[in-house]
Formats: C-alpha cells, sequence, structure tokens
C-alpha cells in the first residue's frame, strides 16, 4: 500500500512540473529562472529555452558562497543564492526572467529565493 502512495505522488509531482514548464514555455520568450531544492542544497539556474543554454547558475555548492553559509538546505540559504543568481544575471544585463518552480509549492524555500532575487532587482 506504501508503495502506490509513493508512485501516486510521484506521477502527480512530475505531471505537475510538466504543466508549469509548458505554460512558461508557450507563453513567454524570456529566460527560465529554474529552482531545485534537494535535502542537502538548493540550486538555482536562468535557462535560455530558444537558444538551449544556461546563462547563469548558482547552488549551495559554490565555493564562494558556501563559506558564508552555515547550513546548505534552509531559508537563509535560499535567499543567499536568490541574491547570488539575481546579481549574476543582472551583471550579464537580463533583468528579466520567468520563475520556473518546478512543480513545488510557493512556500518556505522556494519564496525565499523569489523574494531576494526580487529584492536583488530581477522582475518576474
Amino acid at each position: 500500500m506504501l508503495r502506490s502512495t509513493n508512485n501516486k505522488i510521484k506521477t502527480n509531482f512530475l505531471r505537475r512540473q510538466k504543466r508549469i514548464r509548458y505554460k512558461l514555455k508557450k507563453e513567454n520568450n524570456k529566460p527560465r529562472l529554474c529552482v531545485f531544492v534537494s535535502n542537502l542544497h538548493i540550486y538555482a539556474q536562468v535557462i535560455d529555452d530558444v537558444q538551449g543554454i544556461t546563462l547563469a547558475s548558482s547552488s549551495t555548492l559554490d565555493k564562494e558562497l558556501r563559506s558564508s553559509l552555515s547550513k546548505t538546505s534552509n531559508k537563509m540559504a535560499a535567499e543567499i543564492i536568490g541574491k547570488s543568481v539575481a546579481q549574476r544575471l543582472i551583471a550579464k544585463g537580463i533583468s528579466e526572467v520567468v520563475f520556473d518552480r518546478g512543480g513545488r509549492l510557493y512556500h518556505g524555500k522556494i519564496k525565499s529565493l523569489a523574494d531576494a532575487a526580487r529584492e536583488s532587482g530581477l522582475k518576474f
């Protein structure tokens, strides 16, 4: 019984993720700020879907950010990653993106990362 419940949760998550990405790619030609959160780390990358390249990325694995983090998977780490990826994009002259939460709820770490990116100058 437990196995089928976990399977259903995973398929629902993947379905939600595909639906979100389809809508984002269909409606906009702006770069996509994609967020992934694992149990240990937080990753953010900005992808240009038209050209198929990564414009900027940041994660808790970056050497220059790792020294300023006490933990790599909390809200504070998410804020630092959000500020970092926003600064890297603004340095490249990109200020507008589309936020891809990757099927996760807009709450907690995801919300902290998005708010920090907005405060640093990104528009989405």
